[in-house]
């Protein structure tokens, strides 16, 4: 599998985003997180993408624990619900630094 999860759990406090999440997702398949408000569909996204820890259980790429990996790390990317972008960048300028960031050849 590309991407598991693994009786994944995660808490804020009294409020628990995630409880009991299992699934695995085979590279190159098409999925969606469905759900009301607050049922822990932007935690488990950001748990993938490193951006979150989950309190329990393991998350997988290519059969490798990532829970410790640095987001920039993992090779996922992520596109935030709110603008996250830079104003006074074109399109292609933000869509270009994180590859720039990461060293990639312009080609």
């Amino acid at each position: 599998m590309y991407i598991e999860m693994r009786n994944i759990e995660k808490s804020y406090g009294n409020f628990k985003a995630s409880k009991e999440v299992n699934f695995g997702l085979e590279k190159g398949t098409l999925a969606a997180l469905l759900g009301p408000s607050g049922s822990g569909k932007t935690t488990i996204l950001r748990m993938i993408a490193g951006f979150e820890t989950p309190d329990t259980g393991d998350i997988m790429i290519d059969e490798k624990r990532v829970n410790d990996l640095p987001a920039a790390d993992r090779g996922i990317g992520f596109v935030f619900q709110n603008y996250a972008l830079f104003r006074y960048m074109t399109v292609y300028e933000n869509i270009a630094f994180g590859l720039e960031v990461k060293k990639i050849n312009k080609s």
